[in-house]
């Protein structure tokens, strides 16, 4: 590959939404976080290590009967409001916030045992702002 010598039409989305497969015999929910698997579908968040959270489900879809794949979701990223487990406040702004399941977050990993789910983008004092990028 060269630089460029001239423009180039460079492809892009405009959006911030996605489509992705769903994970085999889960139930997705719309408005619940996102994460993506090992085998590059999505599913409802939930606590463990290794998961990567990719944005918020845009829509309820039930593939409790399926394989993964056998339907989709849209997914959406941007900045959202979650419930906390009690450990957010505003020194937290701008910090990486973990994940308990696919509508709370808490402030640290839990002893090694969550993964990150976003940076806080803002703290009212109930509702936890998190931004997906």
């Amino acid at each position: 590959m060269a630089a460029l010598t001239s423009d180039l039409g460079t492809p892009r989305r405009i959006g911030f939404q996605y489509v992705h497969p769903l994970a085999a015999a889960v139930k997705a929910f719309s408005g619940g976080i996102a994460i993506l698997d090992a085998q590059g579908n999505v599913r409802p968040a939930f606590t463990a290590t290794g998961l990567t959270a990719v944005g918020v489900f845009q829509e309820t879809v039930d593939n409790l009967l399926g394989a993964a794949g056998d339907k989709s979701i849209r997914v959406e990223k941007g900045v959202f409001g979650f419930l906390t487990d009690g450990t957010l406040n505003r020194t937290l702004i701008e910090k990486t916030v973990y994940l308990i399941d696919d509508q709370t977050v808490a402030a640290t990993d839990g002893g090694g045992t969550r993964s990150p789910a976003g940076v806080l983008d803002d703290f009212d004092g109930t509702t936890a702002w998190i931004r997906f990028v």
